[in-house]
């Protein structure tokens, strides 16, 4: 009973607080509305752009309305074994870069939830959802994990896996050394920084004829992705798709 009591008494000092004091948005700081659940407020939602459309049925990459028929240029940068990509933002722009930076950077972990409900509603291909067996995120090199204190992709994996009532599966896949950081890389450069640079971990049983779903924040050139693509294909996966929170423009775009 007494214990009962306590926990009543601490429910209504936090709802008081929470009223003196409304939680601030993790991105804008600004007070959410007690009916704002989320760490996010829904201002900031509001502001994060959504990708242009026409999108490609592929690669999900918006395509100049202008090239009807012509062939998608993002779809040139995937291997063939790689299905289908998704991403649910566009940045830079809007709010899209902010929340990606709470979330890596500020600690805002809880930031994953709600990013990765927005990450499940994406519309992908029949086939992938039937046959996805399970979420694989982007390893980070040990040093940085260990600096960072966590893998904001392996975040996002387990809140999509909520969403999508599929595993995760953070053994199948390793990252074999560190890398530059991909931001100021080329094209050219990115793909060279990552070749090779990841393994799949698990036997070739537990990896052939699968279909896995690798997840990371952020996809520019898909460079990152398509050598986690190659480790899992080689490794004996049938197929891979990606799923992002935010997508950059590639070289060209007028988005």
């Amino acid at each position: 009973m007494a214990g009962h009591s306590l926990t009543v008494l601490r429910g209504g000092g936090a709802a008081l607080l929470d009223l003196l004091l409304p939680p601030a948005c993790a991105v804008c700081g600004e007070a959410r509305t007690p009916q704002e659940r989320e760490l996010i407020c829904g201002t900031c939602w509001a502001r994060a752009l959504a990708l242009p459309h026409p999108r490609c049925d592929r690669c999900g990459h918006p395509r100049d309305p202008q090239r009807h028929g012509a062939i998608c240029d993002w779809c040139t940068l995937l291997p063939p074994y790689v299905r289908a990509v998704r991403s649910a933002h566009a940045i830079p722009g809007g709010t899209t870069e902010r929340i990606v930076y709470a979330l890596k950077y500020q600690g805002w972990h809880a930031a994953a939830r709600p990013m990765a409900r927005r990450m499940a509603q994406l519309s992908f291909p029949r086939d992938v959802e039937e046959e996805r067996a399970a979420l694989v995120p982007v390893p980070l090199a040990r040093d940085r994990e260990r600096a960072r204190g966590f893998n904001q992709s392996a975040l996002l994996a387990r809140a999509l896996a909520a969403e999508w009532k599929v595993p995760v599966r953070t053994d199948v896949l390793a990252r074999t050394r560190a890398t530059s950081t991909q931001t100021r890389l080329t094209p050219g450069e990115r793909q060279r920084n990552v070749s090779g640079a990841f393994r799949a971990i698990a036997g070739r049983t537990e990896l052939h004829g699968r279909h896995f779903v690798l997840v990371d924040d952020v996809v520019t050139t898909a460079a990152t992705l398509n050598a986690c693509a190659t480790a899992l294909y080689d490794g004996g996966a049938r197929i891979l798709s990606y799923v992002t929170f935010g997508r950059a423009p590639a070289l060209g775009d007028r988005w």
